[in-house]
């Protein structure tokens, strides 16, 4: 029996995501497989995402790789979701876009002091794909919403307190981890825990520290539905008082977030605003529905809605110009069209989520 140790492409460029599909695949069958290791190749990253260049050319050429890409990403996604052998995902340094999709979803995600989450694609005229409609509405409160509109960076021990990671271990001791993971005589799920949790507990590295955007959590469980997570944490007599404050506050639309951070006005709220409005208008839009179906829909279908999702964009204007702002002239300054969110119709946005069909993405 042997585990096996894939290693993460920094970027997951169209010739290599292939690659880590049919790897996967090959060692979810192999029956002397029976535990699966995912980690990074170098030290600043786990995978910073996708080659979304490639892509944007692609598109502009009317190339077949904007529905290839997408499909194959969404597949090994499921795959990882889906895999049945132990699957520990060592996201030490930055792990956003297509690295989150190799790591969230499996059995175990296990974050260090180096590294560095965010799902930034509404800053690019995309949405938080790679099963972001499942995981981030699952999160504590309405921290998935706010993560998937902001594109917000948590950091070291703050993707355990988020919920994202499962585990935290001192990035020097993730060696150690790895050769204790593969002398494991008993490879079931449990003695994997059960050693993930002895590292875990031996790090002391801020342990004390309190999470990041805990002072801003009520704030930002009232910008969306009623958080029965908040109203439970409160005690007995204020209950009712709360209610009365988030059902006012409550927002149903990007416009009414936009409105509710302006009546706060704190400095937190006015920065997320300024946030807020860097980003594509559409991009906002649609990631705010994703995030909310998704919030009851299964995996797989999370899947075929974002691959539903993806094929509209690619068909858009937004994408093409966030890459070049952001990665390609770098000006920082993109274009969006629509440029306000008032100018993007209910009715567009209801057609980007319509059924493709025969070519609708199937699991």
């Amino acid at each position: 029996m042997a585990a096996r140790v894939l290693a993460a492409p920094r970027r997951l460029k169209p010739f290599n995501r292939l690659q880590v599909i049919l790897q996967h695949l090959a060692w979810e069958q192999d029956p002397e497989t029976f535990l699966i290791i995912i980690k990074g190749t170098g030290e600043k990253a786990f995978c910073a995402g996708g080659d979304v260049r490639a892509i944007a050319n692609a598109g502009r050429a009317g190339d077949r790789l904007t529905r290839d890409y997408f499909r194959e990403e969404y597949t090994l996604n499921n795959a990882v979701g889906t895999c049945k052998k132990p699957y520990v995902a060592l996201i030490d340094g930055i792990t956003m876009g297509g690295g989150v999709g190799l790591s969230v979803h499996g059995h175990f995600r296990v974050a260090t002091e180096k590294t560095v989450f965010a799902m930034p694609e509404t800053a690019i005229g995309l949405f938080p794909d790679v099963g972001g409609g499942y995981f981030l509405p699952r999160l504590s409160g309405k921290l998935g919403y706010f993560l998937a509109l902001t594109g917000f960076r948590l950091k070291g021990r703050d993707v355990l307190k988020a919920g994202i990671a499962t585990h935290f271990v001192e990035s020097a001791k993730l060696p150690d981890l790895e050769k204790d993971l593969i002398a494991l005589k008993s490879p079931s799920k449990e003695n994997i825990a059960a050693l993930l949790n002895s590292y875990h507990m031996q790090t002391k590295i801020d342990q004390e520290k309190e999470f990041v955007l805990d002072e801003h959590m009520e704030m930002i469980n009232r910008y969306s539905e009623i958080s029965s997570i908040l109203l439970v944490r409160k005690p007995e007599g204020k209950s009712r008082n709360i209610v009365s404050q988030i059902s006012v506050f409550s927002a149903n639309s990007m416009e009414e977030i936009v409105r509710k951070l302006k009546q706060d006005g704190s400095p937190f709220a006015m920065k997320q605003l300024e946030t807020l409005n860097k980003m594509s208008p559409t991009s906002l839009k649609l990631t705010l529905r994703q995030v909310r179906e998704g919030a009851s829909l299964s995996l797989q279908d999370v899947f075929t809605m974002e691959y539903r999702l993806s094929q509209a964009c690619m068909k858009g204007h937004d994408f093409y110009e966030g890459v070049r702002a952001v990665l390609i002239d770098k000006d920082q300054s993109p274009r969006w069209k629509p440029a306000a969110l008032e100018e993007v119709s209910d009715e567009f946005v209801d057609n980007c989520f319509k059924p493709l069909g025969s070519d609708d993405l199937k699991l």
